[in-house]
């Protein structure tokens, strides 16, 4: 009987050691999952920690005012820029609001006073506004023949830029790119001195009437309006030849207001690109802008693009508009 219990012990004994090295068994193995998973949440964090946060899509203004230089007025600003202001709206999906500028000078009066947001210059006007306002180039209108002629009378004697040195030689319109800037530039690689060398006037006229009428020995044009010359007067290739040609010139540009954020900017500037059919469209649908802009493109404006303006206006001796 004795022996019996003492048996009885022992088993019981062995059950309970069993049971107690079976619960630590467990408590151990559990205690190793919770501390995996807690090590494992903490890798998660510091990696969900390490994701870089992407940026969000740039917020445009509600409204953008947009000024064109060469117009004037709201009626001629609708009439030649409606279809291209809907267009944009639609591609920056923000409203586009007209503002008149007088001139490039008020263009760049309105850009530092945060009147106008927007403003399509040609080239030689950019140079002026972006002196006078530090204004970021953005997107430039690339066009073809977009360069100067210089024309003559069949029977003035005249057969090269050198014999016009003495002359008087007509520019159209002071500042204009293609006329006036263009021709001086042709007449400067061509060795003259555009404050000595010969007698310039602005005739503010686009036919080549002071030719006929000989008023000046020479005219400075653009080929298209030089051939629509010749159309509308009947005039001849033959009588009234070209004598010089002209390099490509600079393209037209948007510029922004340095109030507008680059990222805003970058933002329009990648729209318009990826819009520019619909865009160009929009340009090429009125008439009185189709002949100067047809087979154009919209590229990505750089300044540097426009010191050949700027040289040219310091050779004139009128460097005074670069700078405030």
């Amino acid at each position: 009987m004795k022996a019996y219990a003492i048996k009885l012990i022992n088993l019981i004994l062995e059950k309970m050691l069993s049971d107690f090295n079976h619960f630590h068994s467990i408590k151990r193995r559990n205690l190793l999952i919770y501390g995996l998973l807690f090590v494992t949440g903490c890798m998660s964090k510091q990696k969900l920690n390490r994701t870089p946060i992407i940026s969000s899509t740039p917020i445009l203004p509600k409204t953008l005012r947009l000024a064109v230089t060469d117009a004037v007025a709201v009626g001629e600003l609708e009439e030649k820029y409606e279809p291209f202001r809907q267009a944009l709206s639609q591609v920056l999906g923000t409203s586009i609001e007209f503002f008149p500028v007088n001139n490039y000078f008020k263009a760049a009066a309105a850009l530092n006073t945060h009147q106008v947001d927007l403003v399509w210059a040609g080239p030689s006007e950019y140079v002026v506004i972006q002196a006078r306002s530090n204004a970021v180039p953005m997107i430039g209108v690339k066009r073809v023949n977009y360069y100067t002629v210089i024309v003559i009378r069949k029977d003035s004697g005249i057969t090269s830029l050198r014999d016009l040195k003495g002359k008087t030689i007509d520019f159209e319109h002071n500042g204009s790119t293609s006329t006036h800037i263009g021709g001086i530039k042709l007449l400067i690689d061509a060795g003259l001195n555009p404050q000595t060398d010969f007698k310039s006037i602005m005739s503010e006229d686009d036919s080549l009437m002071p030719l006929i009428k000989n008023r000046a020995d020479a005219c400075s044009r653009n080929p298209y309006r030089y051939q629509a010359a010749l159309e509308k007067d009947d005039l001849s290739k033959a009588n009234f030849p070209i004598i010089a040609t002209g390099e490509p010139l600079p393209n037209d540009v948007l510029i922004m207001g340095s109030h507008i954020k680059l990222e805003v900017i970058n933002y329009i500037k990648e729209l318009m690109l990826e819009n520019q059919n619909k865009l160009i469209e929009a340009i090429l649908s009125v008439e009185a802008l189709y002949n100067k802009f047809q087979g154009s493109s919209l590229v990505s404006a750089k300044d540097e693009d426009y010191n050949i303006i700027r040289d040219v206006y310091r050779a004139m001796g009128q460097g005074k508009f670069l700078s405030i």
